[in-house]
Parts: structure tokens; C-alpha cells; sequence
């Protein structure tokens, strides 16, 4: 049961980067300046996937108290590494963004960290 927790904690956390990106991707690249701060700071506020993936992240969050309460940390909190590699895929489709050799190879060994956390006497 724990396990589908985290991995409810770790897609919940995925889908959260994902909808903040898509809303950024919306709002568009601006500059960082005190002038930006109302008029972007709306354009946050009313975007949806915006609203959606800090949802997304709060309810996370309650998940995780959840998996804390019944794992200890030294073995939940690296288990959410494996969001890097949902993350890396899923910009890769939704996005376009690359997924080059370089970034294949770290999330393989980002995959063998997390196998080898798993089979330790965390749970």
C-alpha cells in the first residue's frame, strides 16, 4: 500500500510541473521586474492549469504526510526521484523538449538509485 502511495505522491507531483509549465508556457517569457509584478501576478492567478497544478501540488502534499507517517524519510524522500524520470518523458511529448542521450543515461542511473533504495528495509 505504501508503494501506491508514493507513486500517487510522485504522479501528483508530476502532473503539478507539468500544469505549471503549460501555464507558463501561456503566459509567456517576461521580465523579472517590481513593474511585472501586478500585471503578472494576475495573469498567474487567472491562469486554469496554473490553479490546477498548485491543486495538484497541495493535494501531494497530504499524500506525502501520509507516506511520512509510515516509511521513514531516509527511504520516502528519494523515492521521489522517480517524478525526474515522469517528468524528463512526459516534457519530452507534451513539451517537445529534448531527451538527449545525456539525459537517457541520467535517468537510468536515476532508475537504478531508486530500484536499489526500494530493495533496502525502508518499508
Amino acid at each position: 500500500m505504501v508503494y501506491l502511495l508514493i507513486l500517487l505522491g510522485v504522479l501528483l507531483n508530476t502532473c503539478a510541473q507539468l500544469l505549471l509549465k503549460a501555464g507558463m508556457t501561456q503566459i509567456g517569457h517576461f521580465e523579472f521586474s517590481a513593474a511585472n509584478v501586478v500585471p503578472i501576478g494576475f495573469k498567474v492567478i487567472g491562469n486554469p492549469p496554473i490553479l490546477v497544478g498548485l491543486f495538484a501540488y497541495v493535494f501531494s502534499v497530504g499524500v506525502w504526510l501520509l507516506v511520512l507517517s509510515r516509511v521513514q524519510v531516509s527511504f520516502a524522500y528519494p523515492m521521489l526521484s522517480m517524478g525526474y524520470i515522469v517528468n524528463a518523458i512526459a516534457a519530452y511529448y507534451f513539451f517537445g523538449e529534448d531527451l538527449s542521450v545525456m539525459r537517457i543515461a541520467g535517468v537510468l542511473v536515476i532508475m537504478a538509485g531508486v530500484y536499489m533504495i526500494s530493495q533496502s528495509a525502508g518499508a
